[in-house]
């Protein structure tokens, strides 16, 4: 059995790893062709259906009407199995006797705010109570206070998050492999000025980074990438910088010197492929990390802006009305667990599953 085909085989064996890649192809496919399959676009809006939760109790009026009355007294027509069909207009005040008072298909239905706890009634003065409670027929996910799907949002967030992991890994994979390479091989003064260039940057803050970014590109989803891209590989040089260390007085490395090899040649074909497993690894890690940065920049405005979706802008956007509407923080947080979550499953198995040691 071979190398790969063993760390193939090890890799599989590990259950949350073989989880984690399947989140994440899962997180791929939807990312991609979602957008075509759901009706709604990341902009879309509907003032009237605003607010309206994945699933809500309703209440029947007769044999076809059924009603559902929002946490601040909205009205809304809805069928039997929880399909929004209209919000309620037809609607007045009696400030006197503290009641408001719907109209709901000719029929009266009253909110009566004398009594603790609140009840709802028809004209004759019967309560009606609760029905049952539906799911969202129409918005699997709810929708926001502009009337956005929040499930369409999360797909295009799911977008962006792909994007930024894919150019965290590219930053990693190129830029630094081959500094760290470059560095950890030559030595000497240029292993000094090189490091000591890493270290600059890496002590510069990532906000910092965005914020003249911003000013050059405007906020958006290329300046989250470029921002990513520029620093993301700082971690990785320093790693491949120890390997090649300890590696370059490998007798292959002697081998390759004594038959005449060029400098180039023996980083690109004897000691970055000796560094592969490390630097796999350390790509899977380190990509969530990018995600998440991604998410906290946008969570506090820095990121991708309005109407544009990211996961980090729907958790901001839904702190105001989080004790009312709690679902609208949940969707986006449960996105973003889940992704950070499956790459560092698949981080932890390629670090089990190539680890030497392990090998049986």
């Amino acid at each position: 059995m071979t190398h790969w085909k063993d760390v193939s085989r090890r890799f599989r064996q590990n259950k949350l790893s073989v989880l984690g890649v399947i989140i994440m192809i899962f997180l791929v496919f939807v990312s991609i062709f979602g957008p075509y399959i759901s009706p709604y676009n990341y902009s879309d809006q509907n003032i009237d259906f605003k607010s309206i939760p994945p699933r809500f109790p309703i209440r029947k009026l007769n044999e076809d009407t059924y009603f559902y009355l929002d946490p601040v007294m909205g009205a809304f027509i809805v069928t039997k199995d929880g399909r929004l069909l209209e919000k309620v207009t037809d609607v007045t005040e009696n400030v006197q006797e503290k009641k408001r008072i719907y109209n709901i298909s000719g029929t009266e239905v009253i909110f009566d705010f004398n009594e603790k706890p609140y009840q709802i009634k028809n004209s004759q003065g019967e309560e009606i109570k609760v029905y049952k409670k539906v799911l969202n027929k129409l918005h699997i996910f709810g929708t926001d206070d502009l009337g956005r799907d929040i499930c369409v949002r999360i797909i295009y967030g799911a977008r962006i998050s792909m994007i930024v992991g894919v150019v965290s890994a590219i930053s990693n994979l190129t830029i630094g492999v081959l500094y760290g390479a470059i560095s950890g091989f030559v030595g000497g003064r240029t292993d000094m000025i090189m490091m000591r260039i890493r270290e600059i940057l890496s002590s510069i803050p990532r906000l910092l980074y965005v914020i003249i970014l911003m000013l050059i590109f405007g906020s958006g989803v290329k300046t989250v990438a470029i921002t990513i891209g520029l620093t993301s590989w700082l971690g990785m040089a320093k790693m491949v910088r120890g390997q090649v260390l300890s590696l370059k007085e490998s007798e292959y490395v002697l081998a390759a010197k004594t038959v005449g090899a060029n400098t180039w040649r023996i980083i690109t074909k004897h000691l970055i492929p000796n560094t592969l497993g490390i630097v796999i690894i350390e790509a899977a890690m380190r990509i969530p990390n990018s995600i998440f940065t991604e998410a906290s920049l946008s969570f506090v405005g820095l990121g991708v802006s309005a109407p544009q979706a990211s996961w980090g802008t729907l958790a901001n956007e839904a702190l105001p009305s989080l004790m009312t509407y709690p679902y609208k923080l949940l969707f986006p947080s449960l996105a973003i667990c889940l992704t950070v979550l499956s790459f560092n499953f698949v981080g932890d198995g390629l670090r089990d599953a190539l680890d030497p040691r392990l090998r049986k």
